[in-house]
């Protein structure tokens, strides 16, 4: 996707700073979200260059900021802190909605845990359907030219082709959906 729409590199980048969260959360003794959250953060941004090592360790580190002295989050949580880990990416690096980037997931996303906030939804309900609109956002990349980070060059040439970053963010949350899902699935049992 990234050799498309980029210079080819987002998939050994963040093969090298997930590799690098991974052995953080193996050996991290914290059960406050937060403080593991800003591990994960500080994992990525010392071991991932370009952009995606900044925006991805930025996601994750105010999300940790968001989050401290918690060791269990309800979906309002939830929300408020996707919703400042947007706020903090989009200040980073001045992408909107409709640029071609990891936004026009994490967006809508925000949306929707704020509409399962609204109607009360518990937890596995409302990631799923954030997962199911973080899947919609991804889609929504291929039918707009990039307009931001190296893509934005090939402008009109990125039509009909992902977002990277986006399709990595549509992993995130299908992996908490599906972790909320197993847990919930194991306590029933």
């Amino acid at each position: 996707m990234d050799a498309a729409c980029g210079d080819g590199d987002l998939g050994t980048t963040l093969y090298v700073a997930f590799n690098k969260v991974l052995t953080v959360l193996e050996s991290s003794r914290s059960e406050d979200i937060g403080t593991l959250l800003s591990e994960v953060g500080d994992a990525i941004l010392s071991s991932a260059g370009g952009a995606a090592g900044p925006i991805f360790g930025t996601l994750f580190a105010e999300a940790g900021r968001t989050t401290k002295s918690r060791t269990e989050l309800s979906v309002s949580e939830l929300a408020a802190m996707f919703e400042a880990s947007l706020r903090k990416v989009e200040a980073l690096g001045g992408a909107h909605v409709g640029d071609k980037t990891l936004i026009d997931v994490l967006d809508p996303v925000v949306a929707s845990l704020k509409i399962s906030v609204a109607k009360k939804r518990d937890l596995p309900l409302a990631l799923e359907d954030a997962a199911n609109t973080a899947e919609t956002g991804y889609e929504l990349t291929k039918s707009v030219a990039a307009k931001q980070g190296r893509a934005k060059y090939l402008g009109e040439q990125t039509l009909g082709k992902p977002d990277p970053g986006a399709y990595v963010t549509v992993l995130i949350f299908a992996y908490l959906y599906n972790e909320v899902k197993r847990a919930e699935t194991s306590t029933d049992a």
